[in-house]
C-alpha cells in the first residue's frame, strides 16, 4: 500500500512525549521531524555564544539562557528545541518544571547541512508566528550571524555580523561578542 498525503498524520504534543529518549525530535506543524547530532563545529560554536551570552546575561541579572536539548513548547503541534534561547527576567514564569512554555525572548539557531531547510523556513517562520523578539541565525560555512527582530508579525533583518564583526544584539543592549572568536 502506498502513503498518500491524505494518510499522513498530524503529531500533537502528546505524541512528542512518547519519542524515544535516545533521540532528539521537533514537533512543527503537526509533523515530527527527527534532529541528528550535531557535529563538532557546531558544538563549539555553540558554547562560545553560550559562554558569552550566559556571562552578560547573569551579570546584568536579564534572566536565564538555555540551550538544546531543552523543549520549548509553542502549541500542541509545534515543539522546537533551540540551540540556544534567552527568556527575560519578567517572562521566567514561562519556564516550566517538563519546558518553556512559550516563545523565549531570543532563540538562536546555527545552520548545518542537516537543518538548513528547517532552520532558514520552518523554525523562523514558525519564531515569527509565535513573536520571538529576536532570532540570530548563525551560518558557520559564510563565518556570519544574521540577527532578525520581530516587527508587526515578521521579521526585518536587524543586521548581518560577519567573521571581523562584533555582534550586537538590539534586545540585549550592550552584549558583544567578538565573531573572531567564535568562528576561529
Amino acid at each position: 500500500m502506498s502513503f498518500s498525503m491524505a494518510q499522513k498524520r498530524r503529531y500533537t504534543y502528546e505524541d512528542y512525549l512518547k519519542t524515544p529518549d535516545d533521540k532528539r525530535y521537533e514537533l512543527i506543524g503537526g509533523e515530527l521531524l527527527m534532529t541528528p547530532s550535531p557535529v563538532p563545529n557546531h558544538q563549539k560554536i555553540s558554547r562560545e555564544i553560550e559562554f558569552e551570552l550566559l556571562k552578560f546575561v547573569k551579570e546584568k541579572g536579564l534572566g536565564e539562557v538555555f540551550y538544546a536539548p531543552c523543549d520549548v513548547h509553542l502549541d500542541d503541534e509545534n515543539v522546537v528545541q533551540p540551540d540556544i534561547l534567552f527568556i527575560s527576567k519578567d517572562r521566567l514564569n514561562i519556564i516550566g518544571e517538563k519546558n518553556i512554555q512559550g516563545a523565549p525572548d531570543i532563540a538562536i539557531e546555527i545552520v548545518s547541512e542537516n537543518s538548513a531547510y528547517r532552520d532558514l523556513i520552518q523554525k523562523k517562520g514558525l519564531y515569527a508566528t509565535f513573536g520571538v523578539k529576536e532570532f540570530w541565525l548563525v551560518i558557520p560555512k559564510e563565518e556570519m550571524v544574521e540577527i532578525y527582530t520581530f516587527k508587526e508579525g515578521d521579521y526585518d533583518l536587524f543586521k548581518k555580523f560577519k567573521r571581523n564583526d562584533t555582534l550586537e544584539s538590539p534586545l540585549l543592549k550592550g552584549l558583544k561578542i567578538d565573531l573572531k572568536k567564535l568562528f576561529e
